[in-house]
């Protein structure tokens, strides 16, 4: 069903390697951040992985570029198993690696981004989906230099970033796929966690 969903969005991707691009490895530092608290951390780091590379068209657009958000608790790397990576971006599969220029963040408070248990512990700034949804914009805009998303998607909390992206950047993807994501009434930890 994900496969013919991304098919449908993406077209059928022609095929261009045998095997899916090595993961590159990276951490961006954003300086100040200030979060939707008033709070600020000198330093927030994301940490992201990419597969393929971004290709521009004759008016300097980056075309293929896909953002990928994992949900709570997981990271990036999540993605990189048989079951995703596996179905979907090798070599003439919906979103191709060697077609398309991958994006896979750990969010703030997961893998090797910021997050409280690097020492600052309860001091560290509390943070909503808003300042995650932020920091991701940032890390595709200024930390990699890309000025337009082919897709935006996501898996629960993921899922509930990408419809944030969909309406605070609405122009700066063609197409948004929230997965096992409902934009509607939450209550108790879920409701807590999510507010904002």
């Amino acid at each position: 069903m994900l496969q013919m969903l991304l098919v449908l969005l993406l077209g059928a991707a022609s095929p261009a390697q045998p095997e899916r691009p090595p993961v590159t490895e990276g951490d961006f530092v954003l300086r100040n951040f200030r979060f939707a608290s008033g709070e600020v951390l000198p330093e927030l780091r994301l940490h992201y992985r990419t597969l393929g590379q971004p290709r521009k068209d004759a008016s300097g657009r980056v075309r293929n570029v896909v953002l990928i958000m994992h949900g709570t608790g997981g990271t990036g790397a999540q993605f990189l198993g048989a079951n995703f990576a596996g179905e979907l971006f090798g070599a003439g599969q919906p979103l191709d690696a060697g077609q398309y220029f991958l994006i896979l963040p750990d969010d703030i408070g997961h893998g090797g981004s910021s997050k409280p248990s690097n020492g600052l512990r309860a001091r560290f700034p509390r943070y909503v989906y808003t300042d995650m949804v932020e920091a991701e914009y940032r890390l595709v805009t200024e930390g990699l230099g890309v000025n337009h998303l082919r897709l935006v998607m996501g898996t629960s909390m993921g899922g509930m970033h990408t419809w944030m992206w969909a309406s605070r950047y609405p122009d700066a993807s063609d197409a948004w796929m929230p997965l096992a994501s409902v934009p509607g009434p939450m209550s108790g930890r879920t409701r807590r966690v999510r507010r904002r």
